[in-house]
């Protein structure tokens, strides 16, 4: 790493921090507020079709308001949980990172143990996150079906999702991710002969467009069912590179106590 440009590598790790700082941040800096046309919903109810009420039911639209605001779900679930894959790809370049600063016999030290607790961290939050979205996307898709007083109660609690400003803050990770690729491989470009690391910046975008499109996929009011399905897909591939982690760190492990016992 003796040509390695050292400002354009600290270009890249910010850029990359940043894109962890908006993912972790997301969820509760969207807005919150329901977009949907209760009026509107109310008004189908009267019509026939899957929503038509039975004529002696009485919903008020007043209880339906009361529903959304005893029940405010922060939306961007499928944004916050690529922070898991974003968050070993951080990892991995403030790894090379350290190079500059440790000696690289104490880094071969900690490495290991390093990269251990943070492969166990995203193993464990990547599994929370898998059942915690499909837990809500259950509940979710059976509201939806229960029609018609499980799809008004849907209404009034999912039947919302800020796709514009989603649409900005995934613009803005892909801008990013982008600026931090270009950065990594100006400041050397023997980052990209690193097939490890090349992967996971490529999963990182993948993961990022899967989420843009599966936001796009449908209207506003059902967003909320695909932001579950795309944080699931999201987690399920930050456990995947977890695993490759988890594995690689205790071969490090394993080397590195019988490099000392055979000193």
């Amino acid at each position: 790493m003796g040509r390695l440009r050292k400002p354009l590598f600290f270009v890249a790790l910010a850029a990359m921090l940043l894109v962890v700082l908006v993912e972790t941040g997301t969820r509760f800096a969207l807005p919150t507020e329901s977009a949907v046309d209760l009026e509107g919903v109310m008004s189908d109810t009267q019509k026939p079709g899957p929503l038509q009420l039975p004529e002696d039911a009485e919903v008020a639209l007043q209880d339906l308001r009361d529903l959304r605001s005893d029940n405010p779900t922060p939306p961007g679930l499928g944004i916050s949980s690529l922070a898991w894959l974003d968050g070993l790809l951080l990892f991995t370049v403030t790894l090379m990172g350290t190079a500059l600063l440790i000696p690289e016999r104490v880094q071969g030290r900690l490495q290991g143990v390093l990269t251990l607790i943070v492969a166990i961290v995203v193993l464990l939050g990547s599994l929370a996150t898998i059942f915690g979205a499909l837990g809500k996307l259950l509940l979710m898709v059976s509201l939806f079906m229960a029609a018609p007083f499980g799809t008004l109660t849907y209404m009034a609690i999912y039947g919302f999702f800020p796709k514009g400003a989603a649409a900005g803050a995934l613009a803005l990770l892909m801008l990013c991710k982008l600026v931090f690729l270009a950065a990594l491989f100006f400041a050397h470009q023997r980052f990209l002969q690193n097939k490890g690391l090349m992967l996971l910046v490529v999963t990182s975008l993948l993961a990022n467009f899967i989420v843009s499109l599966l936001h796009g996929l449908v209207p506003g009011f059902l967003a909320n069912i695909t932001d579950s399905i795309a944080a699931i897909v999201a987690a399920v591939l930050a456990l995947i590179w977890a695993v490759v982690f988890l594995i690689s760190s205790l071969i490090s492990i394993v080397k590195a106590l019988r490099f000392d016992r055979s000193r």
